[in-house]
Formats: structure tokens, C-alpha cells, sequence
């Protein structure tokens, strides 16, 4: 193994040296704040806030109370993930720091975890992507084997974007993230203008209590902020990261809630309650409202734009990561590998094929199927290092635990947390646990090969 630079002169509890997850020959740091920013929110944005609203539809005014709760937790944690990325801005993000806090084999299990989330997000991003091309070319979307080619094709351009440079998928995230903003803002700021009371009245209930429909549109709405640690991980990358990283995640994650609650107001205020209920594409059934016909096409057109964008954003994340890991012998040593454009080509390969295993083997089920098949296998993988990432700032080596509001921030995001696991349900929590305990030969082969970290 080669050695790496240590950070701080930091050590384990071991003893050994915390060695930085950058190797010597690191990447370019191309990435600037906008560039961040567009990563948070891109890569938080993607299929599912488009089809919220109808699933929302039926608890009215209590959504937006809702919608406010899983705010104010996702910007805890991104308070959380502030701090972390200012103390320790290392690459791998919540890898790096579930490492540093609790030890080698808490941060393979995350990275671990956290990748194969990554992999698997790719592959529902690509699957939704061509949903929503539907209304444009129905007969191919609709043939399930052409559906799948098209997504894999998708995927591998999205890998071929990433490999030939961070500074243009970079770019490519900002002009994502600016057009999948489009129809969202349009429908939301054009819906104030039709603005009516009654569609938000809290409809009452004879059998289920306010506590327990708020908290089922808690559940609902979390989801959407998943991805909000993203800035984190491509730390190597980025310009001035212990300031620009902490900026980019709140920024990122504030601006996000506030286009949520937006867009989902001006959906509501457009389509009326029963029809918003049992529709399938609301944000387009809005736009139609609002604009007439075109504005469906027009909005489908978006929601491919931002899995798009997501799809590009994700890519970055399934070889950032590993190689972070891979620099500290968590991970075969060929994802720590650079390309001649400072990109880890060969991760970023590796996640390319394995999304694209994923559906072509599933292809058979049909797009919601194998939608909802992929989320269920990498649900549990990205929610599991935020409960060890909103405790590791009490354990950074070198660090002072946080006090006052920082402690009572700390709590709260792991509570919030905590609540997210529950709300994923016990077939996701089964099958996340089951995934991340694979993971344990790779790690007991890697300190048999004797290229651990320890």
C-alpha cells in the first residue's frame, strides 16, 4: 500500500495513525461553492418530488406542517454535517468521518453501506428518467426490454461525462439543477396567483389522530432531502473546502426546502383536492392548469432533466467515495486509482456495470416495479450514516464535543435520524441490514490480504 499523508498527527484509538482519506496524488480541486450548492440540491431533487403532491394530497394543510418538520430536521443535519466538514475535510465525507469517530470497521460498514446505495440509485434515477419520457416516445418506454436499454444507455453516459472530468460534471450538475428547477418554480410561484384557502383546511378524522397523520406525512416528505450530505464526499475536489463544504450543505439544503414547499403549494392551489389525489403526473396536471396543454410535455421534459441531474450527481458520488475509502485499504486498492484527468475512472466503471446488472436482470418486473425493487435495497444504506454522523461530532479526534446549541443540533439530527429509519419500514430495514452484513468478507479479506488500515 502506498502511504498517505496523515491529518494533524490524529490517531486512532489504537494508537495508529488517522491517515487522511486524500491521497498523495490527489484530484483538482475544480469544484467551487455554485458547484457544491447545485450538487446538494441536484442530487436531493430528483423523480420523487414530482409525484409527492398526489401522495400528499389527502392531509391537505397538514402536508405543509409536515413538510416543515423534515425541514427542520435536514437542516439539523446539515448543521451536523457543517461542522464536520469544517473540522475534518477530508474526501469521503460521512465515510471519513464515521471513520475518524468510531473506527475502522464503523466506517467500512458506511462505506460500504453507502456505496452500494449509490449504485442502486443510479439505477432507479435511470429507470425513472425514461418514465417520464413516456409522453415522447410511448411505445419504448412502454416495451419493457427497450426501456431498460435506454436506461442503461443513460447510465453509461452520464459515467462517460464523469470520467472525463470533475469540472465538467460540475458543470453539467449546475445546468441540471437550474433546469429541473424550471417547471418546479413555474408551477409553485404560478399556483400563488390561484391561491385558495380552503384547499389546505385540515380535513378532520374519526379514527386516525393529528399526531399520527402528521407524522405518516413526516415519513412522506424525509425522503425527499436524502442526499443533502453530498457536498461532503467529493471533498478532495473542491475549492477551500472546510469553508466552502459547510456553506454549499446548509445553502443547498435551505434552498431545497424552500422550492419543496413552494412547488407543493402551488400544486395545490391549481388542482383540486380529489383530482390531485388520484393523479399520477400532478406537477404536469398543474402546468396544464396553468399554461394549457404544453405544459404537460413541458414539466415531463423536466422531471427527465432532474433525474438527469440526479443521475449525474450520483455518478460523482459512487467514485468519489470509494476512493476515499480505498486510500485508508477499506476498499480494493483499484478504486483509489486516478484517470490522466484526475477522475476515479475505474469506481466509477465498476458502479457503471454493477447499475447496470442491476437492471438489466430486473428489467422483466416493469418500471414501477423495478423502481420501487432498487429504492427498497438502498434505502436503509443512506439513512444509516446519518445516526453515526450526527454522533460523531462528540468523537472527532483532536476536537472539543459540541455545547449549547451545537450539542441540542446534534440531538435533534439524530433523533430525526432515527425517525427516518423507522418511517422506511421493516422490509427495508431488513434488507439494508442484510446488505450491509455482506459487506463483512470484503473487510475481513482486505486485513487477511494485509492492506487494512489496521
Amino acid at each position: 500500500m502506498p502511504e498517505y499523508p496523515c491529518h494533524h498527527g490524529w490517531r486512532r484509538p489504537d494508537g495508529q495513525p488517522l491517515c487522511m482519506t486524500t491521497p498523495s496524488t490527489s484530484p483538482p480541486r475544480v469544484l467551487g461553492f455554485w458547484a457544491a450548492v447545485s450538487i446538494v440540491m441536484g442530487n436531493m431533487i430528483g423523480s420523487g418530488v414530482f409525484l409527492l403532491p398526489a401522495s400528499l394530497a389527502a392531509y391537505r394543510g397538514l402536508s405543509l406542517a409536515g413538510w416543515l418538520v423534515s425541514a427542520a430536521g435536514a437542516v439539523m443535519l446539515a448543521l451536523v454535517f457543517a461542522r464536520l466538514s469544517r473540522q475534518y475535510p477530508a474526501a469521503g465525507g460521512l465515510y471519513a468521518y464515521t471513520r475518524a469517530a468510531f473506527g475502522d470497521t464503523a466506517g467500512f460498514l458506511i462505506a460500504w453501506g453507502y456505496w452500494l446505495s449509490t449504485v442502486g440509485t443510479l439505477g432507479a434515477l435511470a429507470v425513472a428518467l425514461v418514465g417520464y419520457l413516456d409522453p415522447f416516445v410511448p411505445s419504448l418506454v412502454r416495451t419493457p426490454p427497450a426501456a431498460a436499454l435506454l436506461a442503461i444507455a443513460t447510465i453509461w453516459i452520464v459515467v462517460g461525462v464523469n470520467v472525463a472530468g470533475v469540472a465538467l460534471a460540475g458543470r453539467v450538475q449546475i445546468v441540471t439543477t437550474v433546469l429541473k428547477l424550471l417547471p418546479l418554480v413555474v408551477v409553485g410561484v404560478g399556483g400563488l396567483f390561484f391561491l385558495d384557502t380552503t384547499a389546505f383546511a385540515i380535513p378532520p378524522s374519526d379514527t386516525t389522530p393529528l399526531g399520527s397523520q402528521l407524522m405518516a406525512v413526516v415519513t412522506l416528505t424525509l425522503w425527499a432531502f436524502l442526499g443533502l450530505e453530498c457536498a461532503t464526499i467529493p471533498a478532495a475536489s473542491v475549492r477551500d473546502p472546510a469553508r466552502t463544504i459547510p456553506r454549499a450543505t446548509i445553502v443547498g439544503t435551505v434552498l431545497t426546502a424552500i422550492v419543496y414547499i413552494a412547488s407543493t403549494v402551488g400544486v395545490m392551489s391549481l388542482v383540486p383536492p380529489e383530482a390531485l389525489a388520484s393523479s399520477t403526473a400532478p406537477f404536469a396536471d398543474g402546468a396544464r392548469r396553468l399554461v394549457g396543454p404544453w405544459g404537460g410535455s413541458l414539466v415531463a421534459l423536466g422531471a427527465a432533466v432532474s433525474c438527469f441531474g440526479a443521475l449525474n450527481g450520483w455518478v460523482l458520488m459512487v467514485g468519489q467515495l470509494p476512493m476515499a475509502a480505498a486510500a485508508d485499504g477499506l476498499f480494493p486498492h483499484a478504486f483509489g486509482r486516478l484517470s490522466p484527468r484526475g477522475t476515479p475512472a475505474a469506481a466509477m466503471m465498476v458502479g457503471g456495470v454493477m447499475s447496470t446488472a442491476l437492471v438489466a436482470m430486473n428489467y422483466s418486473r416493469g418500471l414501477v416495479e423495478l423502481f420501487t425493487f432498487i429504492i427498497l435495497l438502498s434505502t436503509l444504506s443512506t439513512l444509516v450514516p446519518y445516526v453515526f454522523c450526527s454522533l460523531a461530532v462528540w468523537l472527532l479526534p483532536g476536537q472539543p464535543a459540541p455545547s449549547g446549541a451545537a450539542a441540542v443540533v446534534s440531538a435533534l439530527a439524530f433523533l430525526y435520524s432515527i425517525l427516518a429509519i423507522i418511517g422506511a419500514g421493516a422490509d427495508t430495514v431488513l434488507y439494508g441490514f442484510v446488505l450491509l452484513l455482506c459487506g463483512l468478507p470484503l473487510l475481513v479479506w482486505l486485513r487477511r490480504a494485509g492492506t487494512g488500515a489496521g
